[in-house]
Parts: C-alpha cells; structure tokens; sequence
C-alpha cells in the first residue's frame, strides 16, 4: 500500500502544477480558437510532460490502493494547484480556502486509516465492454457541446472530462495483461482501448473547458467527476472496502474530501490561475 500511496500523492503534485500551467496556455488562445491551439503553447506542453507523469503514477496507484482511496488523494491536486497558484502568484488563500484544504487533508489522512486491502473482483468482460462502450457515448456527446461553441459550453464539457477520467481510472484498474505483463491480452481487452479513449477524450474536453476561462468550474466538475465514478464502481463491483468495523467513517471522509476539493476548485485561487 505505501507504493501505491507515494504514487498517489506524486501524482497530484504533477497534476496540480500541470493545472497551472495549462490554464496559463489555455486562456491565450482565443474562446473561438480550437482547444489544439492550446494545446501547441510550449507551456501547455510543459504541463503535458507533467500529466504523463501523473498519468503512470495514476496507474500505479489505481493497481495498487482501493479506488475510494487512490482518487481523493489524486483529487488533492487543486490543493497543489491552489498553494501554487498563492506562492507564485501572490493570491491570499481566505479563509474558505484553508477550511477547504483542512478538511481534505484530514479526510484523506482518515481514508488512508481505514482503507482495507484492495479488491479482487472483476466481473468480467461486461464491465470491460461497458466501459468501452459508456467512453464512447459520452465523448460523443460532448464533442457535441464543445461543438456548439461558448462560454456555456464549460461546464457539460468539465463534466463529461471529469467522467470520463473516472471510467478511465477503472478500466487501468481492470485491464488485463498488465501484471504479469501479457501484451496480446491487452491488445484484446477493451478495458485497454477505454484507457486511451477515455484518457484522450477526457483531457481534450477539460482543454476545452480551461479556455473558456471557468477554470474553478471546470475543476470542481472534473474533481467530482474522477473520484465519485471510481471509488462507487471500486466498492460495489470489484470489492475494495474499508478496514472491519469502518465502512461508515470511510464514507464520511470519501464525502468530506470530495468537498473539500470542491471548495477548494471553486475559489478566487484557483480561478486565478486564469
């Protein structure tokens, strides 16, 4: 578990600086411009080195941790991206700010506390086709909205990223051929194809988001989006649970660290990154 952990934790550091990078990329090119605009700014690109980053420690800690624990601490990167955004740009965290950090920090200091061993079940391959299928549909629709232009389309765009990095998270958790490392098992696995689909689909609709400029939206929507989807499939359908006699604090703290990200992604310090 200390692996997964450590992985956990180095990756919302690179992710919570990539924020900061990317928004700062993203918001020079035109609301009208093509997100892939953004994306060629050479800090934007900086901030993608950081994601691969994050991304492998992501895996790592998805293999390794129940899922209700690996995402609230993968979350905690607006915490990063809000202390950063205060050191280097001089903004004054208030006082919602820190009880929203608090709050996070000692909830994930009690989910690690409680957390159990990580779950062995794999309902198979409709859980592998589901998540496949469900990447799809959703990228979909929100190709759709990002389609029709606007500030108005952040937040369907945050939402469905936030969503859709969640399925990713779980189809890394479930892909086979990993461990021990059989590369024909995951070429035929389509929890494998939904890695790439959902993790690409996902990262071009929150590029999306950022440039409108709703930044503090579109983080809390994506915060919501990639811990809530994992740590609900990670407990009900492949068994990841909390030390005996536990399970009721665990799901006060799941909450509580949700919102305390929330507040967090919803401040004048992360909007600030702008």
């Amino acid at each position: 578990m200390t692996v997964g952990v450590i992985a956990a934790v180095v990756a919302a550091l690179a992710f919570g600086t990539a924020s900061v990078m990317q928004a700062h990329a993203a918001t020079r090119a035109s609301i009208d411009a093509s997100p892939l605009a953004a994306m060629i700014h050479p800090v934007f690109l900086a901030g993608m080195a950081l994601d691969a980053v994050g991304f492998v420690c992501t895996a790592v800690a998805s293999r390794t941790l129940p899922l209700f624990l690996s995402q609230p601490i993968i979350s905690s990167n607006l915490l990063v991206t809000a202390v950063l955004a205060a050191v280097v740009l001089g903004v004054t965290l208030s006082r919602r700010d820190r009880f929203g950090i608090a709050v996070a920090v000692v909830a994930l200091v009690i989910l690690g506390l409680t957390a159990g061993a990580e779950g062995r079940d794999d309902p198979g391959l409709a859980l592998h086709w589901g998540l496949l299928v469900a990447g799809v549909v959703l990228l979909s629709g929100g190709l759709v909205a990002v389609a029709a232009g606007g500030r108005r389309t952040a937040l369907p765009a945050a939402m469905v990223s936030g969503v859709l990095f969640g399925l990713m998270t779980v189809a890394v958790r479930v892909v086979d051929g990993v461990d021990p490392f059989r590369l024909g098992e995951i070429l035929t696995d389509p929890a494998a194809y939904a890695v790439v689909l959902c993790g690409a689909g996902g990262f071009y609709l929150f590029t999306a988001a950022l440039q409108t400029g709703a930044v503090a939206g579109a983080a809390a929507a994506v915060a919501v989006g990639e811990t809530v989807i994992p740590g609900v499939v990670g407990a009900v359908l492949l068994g990841d649970s909390a030390r005996a006699g536990w399970g009721p604090v665990m799901v006060i703290a799941f909450v509580a660290a949700i919102g305390g990200a929330v507040v967090v992604a919803l401040s004048d310090v992360v909007a600030a990154v702008e």
